[in-house]
């Protein structure tokens, strides 16, 4: 049996056919259905934490005066196809 200490049930309303696919996934991976919704669940969370993650870094470094401007790349991206492609910007 499952150790549920320290667990919580979610309850979530989903579209029938997400539910039907989280089935099949089950079926063909011989797992529950708890599982793959916490493995998804989970793999959702860390993106969601390290896309916050990588904006604040991304804020922090414009704060601090470490960007570029859009023109600059754009210009360095655009001549990245020609015989004399630019310097990268810095």
């Amino acid at each position: 049996m499952a150790n549920t200490a320290n667990t919580r049930t979610v309850t979530a309303h989903v579209p029938e056919q997400l539910a039907q696919k989280v089935d099949l996934m089950a079926e063909r991976l011989d797992r529950s259905k708890n599982w793959i919704v916490k493995q998804a669940l989970s793999a959702w969370i860390f993106q969601e934490e390290e896309r916050s993650r990588l904006t604040r870094e991304a804020l922090a470094d414009v704060d601090a005066g470490r960007s570029f401007d859009h023109q600059a790349v754009q210009a360095w991206a655009d001549s990245l196809s020609t015989d004399k492609p630019l310097s990268v910007p810095r």
